[in-house]
C-alpha cells in the first residue's frame, strides 16, 4: 500500500441521488423529515427516561445511550444528506470527509456493542433474576457504555488512517450521499487490497465479537424461558426481550450487507438504497421498537402526560 499524497486530493464531489431539481427536492423534504422525527423520537425517548423514575434501569440506560447515538450519526449523515439536496457544488474537504467517516464509523460501531450490551442484561435479568441488581449495578453499566466508546474509537482510527492514507489522484468524484468507506475507495490509484483487508476485518471483528454474545445470551435465554412451567410467564420473559431482538435484526440486517464484504462487490445504487434504510430510517424505528411493544415506556409516557396536565 502507498502512502497517500494528501495534496493531490483537497475535496471531493458527492453526486448524491440525483441531479434533478425536482427529484432533489423530494430528497430534502425526505431527508429533513427522517432527521426530525429521528430528533422528536429519540430525545423524546431520553427524556422520558431521565424524568420518569421508574425507568432508571440497566435496560433503559443502555436505551437512552442508544438513543443519542441515533440522534448523533444521523445529525453526522443528514447534513451531507441536506447539503447534497440543495447546493449546486456538493463539494466537501478531503478533512472535512475523513473527520465525518471517523464520526460515522464511532457511532455505528458503538451501537454495536450497546446492543450486545444490552443483550448481556437481558441474560442476567432472566437467567440470573437474584443477582441481577449486583451484577448490573449503574457503576458497570457506564463502564460498558465508555469501554463501547474506547474500542470505537480505537475501531475509526485504525479504518480512517488506513483509507485516508491512499493516494486519490485519479478523480474527487464520489457516487454516494455521505462520507463512507467503499466508494472513497474506488477512487484511490493506490493498491487497495491490503486497506481492504484491514476495512473487511475491522468490520467483520466488530459485527462478528457483538452477534457472538447476542447468540451467546439468547441461546442462555430461551434455554431459561423454555424451562418456565407457566406459559404466561414465559410469554412476560420474552416479550422483555422482544424489542431488543427486533431492534437487533434491523440493524445487523441492513449493516451485514452493506459492510461485511469486500469492495469488489461494491454496487453504488443498490448502496444508495439500502444506506438510506440503514443510516436514516434505523434511528427513526428505534424509539417506535422501544416504546410500541413497551408496556413500561407506555406508562412512562401516561404518567408523564397525567403529571403536566395536573400541574395546569
Amino acid at each position: 500500500m502507498a502512502d497517500g499524497n494528501q495534496t493531490m486530493m483537497t475535496e471531493f464531489i458527492l453526486l448524491g441521488f440525483t441531479t434533478s431539481p425536482n427529484l432533489r427536492a423530494i430528497l430534502f423534504v425526505l431527508f429533513l423529515w427522517l432527521f426530525l422525527m429521528t430528533l422528536v423520537g429519540n430525545i423524546g425517548m431520553i427524556l422520558l427516561i431521565q424524568t420518569d423514575h421508574h425507568l432508571h434501569t440497566p435496560m433503559y440506560f443502555f436505551i437512552s445511550s442508544l438513543a443519542f447515538l441515533g440522534v448523533t450519526y444521523s445529525a453526522i449523515i443528514t447534513s451531507t444528506a441536506l447539503m447534497n439536496s440543495t447546493a449546486e457544488i456538493k463539494a466537501i474537504t478531503f478533512t472535512g470527509y475523513a473527520t465525518l467517516f471517523f464520526l460515522f464509523c464511532i457511532a455505528v460501531s458503538c451501537e454495536c456493542y450497546l446492543l450486545a450490551g444490552m443483550a448481556y442484561d437481558r441474560f442476567v435479568a432472566i437467567c440470573n433474576p437474584l443477582l441481577y441488581t449486583n451484577i448490573m449495578s449503574m457503576q458497570f453499566c457506564v463502564l460498558l457504555v465508555l469501554g463501547s466508546y474506547t474500542v470505537s474509537c480505537i475501531n475509526a482510527i485504525i479504518q480512517t488512517s488506513v483509507v485516508f492514507r491512499l493516494s486519490f489522484c485519479h478523480s474527487n468524484i464520489i457516487d454516494h450521499f455521505f462520507c463512507d468507506a467503499p466508494p472513497v475507495l474506488k477512487l484511490s490509484c493506490s493498491n487497495t487490497f491490503v486497506v481492504d483487508v484491514i476495512h473487511f476485518t475491522c468490520s467483520t471483528v466488530v459485527a462478528m465479537s457483538t452477534i457472538l454474545i447476542i447468540l451467546m445470551s439468547y441461546t442462555c435465554i430461551i434455554i431459561a424461558i423454555l424451562k418456565i412451567q407457566s406459559s404466561k410467564d414465559r410469554h412476560k420473559a420474552f416479550s422483555t426481550c422482544a424489542s431488543h431482538l427486533i431492534a437487533v435484526m434491523v440493524f445487523y440486517g441492513t449493516g451485514s450487507f452493506m459492510y461485511l464484504r469486500p469492495s469488489s462487490k461494491y454496487s453504488v445504487n443498490q448502496d444508495k438504497i439500502i444506506s438510506v434504510f440503514y443510516v436514516l430510517a434505523n434511528p427513526v424505528l428505534n424509539p417506535l421498537i422501544y416504546s410500541l411493544r413497551n408496556k413500561e415506556v407506555k406508562e412512562a409516557f401516561r404518567r408523564t402526560v397525567q403529571r403536566k396536565f395536573s400541574s395546569v
